[in-house]
């Protein structure tokens, strides 16, 4: 990383639900952080913690109700709805938990679809999908659906869809909660990897020690504020994760 360009900035986001004079819940309150270019940031956090809240401010699923959110320097807050799904489909790549796979298309069609729906030409979209499957490993599967593929093999599917259109940012939900602990370590080793020699600068959001320990920088949030964070700082990632073992025993 040669030089250190924000990718993402939360300036004092916060996110308040239910209607002034009633009764109001603050999910978030005063959130600030950044993420430079190629880094691995996990965000962990109890349930009720606000880690799915802020995932959908950060995703643009969902806007503050103060304060800003910039993905590559520009505020979304600005935006209107149309601006936004642009803005998404453009700067924003996202692995969910369940996949959210389309069943009724082909892995090779999901994967293409942020590009279709970006109305690039298909004979454009196809070496762009190749590329990212082999980069993936997953090229032997393109033409089956998801149905006929295992749950490992889906969450690769869903991080190719992912990053078929090179975005700014990838931001994972929970990538591993639907996976045995083998793919589960599959698919850490590629965001790891995808992240080390190909620079994607990524946010994952997780409860799971073990995932977290992939990342080079961890993030607390605890009742709707960031709180500790945990510098991996050259640590191999088992030590990492026994630090943060003993992070966490000691934080309540």
């Amino acid at each position: 990383m040669t030089e250190m360009t924000e990718i993402l900035r939360v300036d004092q986001a916060t996110k308040t639900y239910g209607k002034r004079g009633e009764k109001q819940y603050q999910a978030l309150k005063g959130i600030n952080f950044a993420v430079v270019a190629g880094e691995f940031v996990a965000i962990m956090g109890a349930s009720g913690s606000g880690k799915t809240t802020l995932l959908n401010i950060l995703s643009t699923l969902d806007k503050p109700t103060t304060g800003h959110v910039f993905i590559n320097h520009e505020d979304n807050s600005t935006l209107n709805a149309n601006q936004l799904a642009d803005f998404r489909s453009r700067q924003i790549g996202f692995i969910f938990q369940d996949f959210n796979l389309l069943e009724n298309l082909t892995n090779r069609e999901n994967i293409a679809l942020p590009l279709t729906l970006q109305g690039m030409a298909s004979n454009r979209i196809d070496p762009l999908v190749d590329k990212i499957a082999t980069r993936l490993g997953i090229e032997a599967i393109l033409a089956k659906y998801p149905v006929e593929v295992s749950g490992g093999q889906k969450q690769r599917v869903a991080a190719a869809r992912a990053l078929v259109h090179e975005p700014a940012i990838l931001l994972a939900d929970e990538p591993t909660g639907a996976l045995d602990s083998r793919s589960a370590r599959e698919l850490l080793d590629t965001m790891a990897d995808l992240n080390q020699h190909d620079g994607i600068t990524t946010l994952m959001v997780t409860h799971d020690p073990f995932a977290a320990s992939f990342a080079s920088r961890i993030l607390f949030i605890k009742d709707g504020k960031i709180g500790t964070q945990l510098l991996k700082d050259g640590l191999p990632r088992q030590q990492f994760y026994h630090l943060l073992i003993d992070h966490l025993g000691t934080a309540e």
